[in-house]
């Protein structure tokens, strides 16, 4: 697959890169895929020349031909679903079905932008001045660099990119290096759609060649990550050099609240697959289960009981449930998770460690923890991974204070069945998203974004484009 592609630079493919090659690694079996060429300085500096250039000649691109554009790409995207998704499961290891809602996401993402490109409204406001006019106006922020990690290749980059070209930005992006194909696939349909040369660019490789010559030039103007805390920390640290515009969605630790009228097994019917999609690693996934007492027995009885029946396997098998983690680096993290939560005195209630007789690949099965106290790593740090850790609550005061506590504000969830109770809820909780009795907080029509070390920024609706776009002032007097 990957030598029908390479890095994307002005419009055409570069099958060979200035740093070699990339080794590309299925984790469900720790096979080689295939390689990639993998980006050199001199090749980031012609994807900043290709933006640059590009952008003078996009924004002035109509809103209704740019939409015409994103539009093409979104068929072009949803007539290669089969390809795309296979590609997303052999790369990131879900399971397929997960991986073709994905690729329907990010193609939802492109239709949503599409239309929004042509709602980028100004305002007037009434001068002082007699016979004056004050203007406010929208125009694109320049060129944009998009970073996005390994977890959702294809909707990460979706996000980015769709609202962008609908303000009328040229793109570079730099996917995470372990799950190049899907971006490959995403920008070869935007090149099968017509998108100008050096709109829309791709480049892979190492920090030191591609993110440092990105953040270093003045050229680039807006920076959108979605990874890890400590990663958007160290950017917007490098941002500040160049003044860049920054938006980023980082790290979660989503707590879960069951309180005492939730139904239990219609709560766990919808708790279960959420939490073990994607093996865990989702930054909107519950981490932190808190239950009412009267339920908590039951609670983690039922949950245990599910997670221990799902079925492991490679994604590309239909009946498989739960797919890999992505590399050893995450199975060693979630080994110290549980290894915390044993010397802690919780209980393994499903789980617990790699599958018995899988010899290959990066699997740990579902896991459910009670028992622990609320600073254990369980609780107390995002696990991105198949853990589910429950802990009982007595009452509401208690239960909001815990799971406000921690620097993390990305989502959170409430089960109940009270009308006064579920807007107390959402006043008090900390987060940027509040999901209740419902996990479905990603929709292209809906801002996605968290508060505190969560980031800054929303992707996603209205809102999403604003982060692509200056704000002028026209002040006329006549």
């Amino acid at each position: 697959m990957y030598e029908r592609f390479g890095l994307f630079i002005d419009g055409d493919w570069r099958a060979r890169g200035g740093q070699g090659a990339l080794d590309i690694v299925d984790p469900a079996t720790g096979e080689t895929l295939g390689e990639v060429p993998t980006a050199a300085e001199a090749d980031v500096d012609d994807a900043i020349g290709a933006a640059d250039k590009a952008l003078k000649r996009w924004r002035a691109t109509s809103a209704w031909t740019r939409a015409d554009f994103l539009h093409a790409a979104a068929d072009r995207m949803h007539e290669r679903t089969e390809e795309a998704a296979r590609q997303i499961t052999l790369e990131a290891g879900k399971p397929l079905a997960q991986a073709k809602r994905e690729w329907a996401l990010s193609v939802d993402q492109f239709r949503w932008y599409a239309e929004e490109a042509r709602r980028i409204y100004g305002r007037i406001v009434e001068s002082r001045a007699p016979g004056g006019r004050v203007e406010v106006l929208h125009e694109p922020v320049g060129v944009v660099a998009a970073f996005t990690a390994w977890n959702f290749p294809a909707v990460l980059i979706a996000r980015k990119v769709a609202p962008a070209l609908a303000a009328g930005c040229s793109v570079i992006i730099r996917p995470s290096s372990e799950v190049p194909g899907a971006a490959m696939i995403m920008v070869d349909c935007l090149r099968q759609a017509g998108v100008p040369p050096g709109v829309v660019n791709l480049v892979i490789g190492p920090t030191a060649t591609t993110y440092t010559r990105l953040m270093a030039s003045p050229v680039v103007r807006k920076i959108t990550l979605t990874g890890s805390t400590a990663v958007g920390q160290q950017m917007i640290r490098d941002a500040a050099a160049t003044m860049k515009r920054v938006s980023m969605e980082l790290g979660g630790n989503a707590p879960m609240i069951v309180f005492d009228d939730a139904h239990v097994d219609t709560v766990l019917d919808l708790a279960v697959p959420t939490k073990f999609a994607n093996a865990g690693q989702v930054c909107v996934a519950p981490d932190r289960f808190y239950v009412h007492e009267s339920l908590h027995d039951a609670f983690v009885s039922g949950f245990a009981k599910r997670a221990g029946s799902l079925k492991l396997g490679h994604g590309l098998d239909e009946t498989t449930q739960m797919g890999p983690l992505i590399n050893q680096r995450r199975v060693d993290a979630i080994e110290a998770v549980v290894a915390d939560a044993n010397k802690r005195g919780g209980r393994i209630e499903a789980g617990g460690g790699r599958p018995q007789g899988q010899n290959k690949g990066f699997f740990f099965e579902p896991t459910v923890i009670s028992g622990l106290p609320d600073d254990a790593i369980a609780l107390a740090e995002e696990n991105f991974g198949p853990i589910a850790a429950i802990t009982p609550f007595s009452d509401n005061e208690e239960v909001f204070q815990r799971a406000n506590a921690g620097d993390f504000g990305l989502s959170a969830y409430v089960f109940t069945r009270d009308p006064t109770r579920i807007r107390e809820a959402v006043s008090r909780i900390e987060s940027g998203m509040v999901g209740v009795n419902s996990f479905a907080l990603a929709a292209a029509e809906a801002p996605f974004g968290g508060i505190k070390l969560s980031g800054m920024g929303r992707e996603g609706g209205t809102e999403g484009i604003l982060d692509f776009l200056n704000v002028k002032l026209s002040q006329v007097a006549v």
